[in-house]
């Protein structure tokens, strides 16, 4: 019979974890449900809710970090910062707009080593990841790291679990980075380039010493459905450029990059309300593609633009770009995601192609993450195992056993 067990405390937790690893049951983990479509189906013989770990444990703004259960929405967490004037430079997106459900929570993110537009120059996720306390797929409790990078010795377990998607351990506190929110932010517009011109001049950005921290393109159709007048109105593909920090400094590279970029033509500027709300839908991504099947390609930036044309040549796709043409994000509405037609685009400039969003039944047949063999494919296995021997956690969410 499946039960969902739901844990209110990590004393809890363990028991949970302990009797599935001596009974031989499975977990689908859970924290608050935003990115249950993220990965293969696992195939569970009982869920595990963390929904009652939350709560910010610990908080020292002048230390830059945070400490809090891993069920913590995401919400909660940027409305603490917000009093102090800070937020999480590596962005977290709302994933809810593609799956559904409301908002997030910071196990989630760090779990799946999600970061936003910033992610450029911030880092990933796991950048920003300092240590945790969890519970291994054995039912032992361990930790790793603590509330500084110094502290940080030996093995550094934090990137390891960063990106595993709770298939090694489940963590029950998390502990982060945070710093100061920028006085200033601006995103110079560059109106009508297409997909070409558009990596050309993000890459002209990106080198420029103007320390842009985010850059995107979103063809036409894309831009038509931003929410921001100034990008939906423009009635043509619009390139942006996003600069933060004081407001003098913010002001002074928005000029320079406006002569930078007004060789490629007519340029526009978004002053903090309207970047942050471009911004905020870039970093979450729904509101600029739709399709049954939703990938995330990660390219060289300058490759991206021919990437999106080898695969249009094939299959009919909404596409935008972010990180400078690096991050590409393609819907799709090929039955089978058009994973063949991707995969050999993004593998002719050695990228790699992962599918965000499909049907239990298209993410069953059709591999998820990008596939692996030989001896990386070895390693994954010897991890799983090494944390997990039983395959009490997320059996089968990122490859078939791990």
């Amino acid at each position: 019979m499946t039960e969902t067990l739901k844990p209110e405390n990590p004393e809890q937790l363990l028991d949970a974890i302990k009797w599935a690893a001596h009974e031989g049951h499975s977990f689908a983990v859970r924290g608050q449900g935003t990115k249950q479509g993220f990965g293969r189906p696992v195939q569970a013989g009982h869920g595990l809710d963390l929904g009652a770990l939350t709560g910010i444990m610990a908080y020292e703004p002048s230390e830059l970090f945070m400490t809090a259960m891993t069920a913590t929405p995401i919400a909660e967490i940027k409305a603490a910062l917000r009093q102090n004037n800070q937020q999480m430079a590596f962005e977290p997106p709302d994933m809810s707009v593609l799956y559904g459900g409301e908002g997030g929570s910071i196990g989630g993110a760090i779990a799946c080593n999600l970061a936003g537009p910033r992610r450029i120059q911030a880092g990933a996720a796991r950048d920003h990841f300092l240590g945790f306390n969890a519970v291994s797929g054995r039912g032992e409790v361990f930790k790793s790291g603590g509330t500084v990078v110094k502290n940080v010795t030996g093995f550094d377990l934090s990137k390891l679990l960063a990106g595993s998607f709770g298939t090694l351990a489940v963590m029950s506190t998390i502990t982060f980075k945070v710093l100061p929110a920028a006085e200033s932010i601006r995103t110079v517009l560059a109106l009508g380039l297409d997909d070409g011109q558009a990596m050309t001049a993000m890459s002209a950005a990106l080198g420029s010493p103007n320390e842009v921290s985010a850059a995107a393109h979103l063809p036409a159709a894309a831009a038509a459905r931003s929410g921001v007048s100034y990008v939906s109105g423009a009635g043509a593909a619009v390139t942006a450029i996003r600069v933060e920090g004081p407001g003098p400094s913010v002001e002074h590279r928005c000029r320079s990059l406006r002569e930078l970029l007004k060789e490629f033509g007519e340029t526009e500027e978004l002053h903090s309300k309207n970047s942050n709300a471009l911004w905020r839908k870039i970093g979450d991504v729904g509101a600029f593609v739709d399709g049954a099947q939703v990938w995330r390609l990660s390219v060289p930036p300058m490759d991206g633009a021919g990437v999106v044309a080898a695969i249009l040549s094939t299959i009919d796709a909404q596409m935008f770009y972010d990180w400078g043409g690096g991050l590409v994000w393609l819907g799709v509405e090929a039955s089978d995601g058009g994973a063949e037609t991707v995969r050999a685009a993004v593998s002719a400039v050695g990228g790699h192609a992962t599918l965000i969003r499909a049907d239990d039944d298209v993410r069953s047949r059709v591999p998820v993450f990008e596939p692996q063999s030989g001896a990386l494919k070895d390693l994954s296995a010897r991890v799983k195992k090494g944390f997990d021997p039983e395959g009490v956690l997320n059996p089968g969410r990122i490859y078939e056993g791990v």
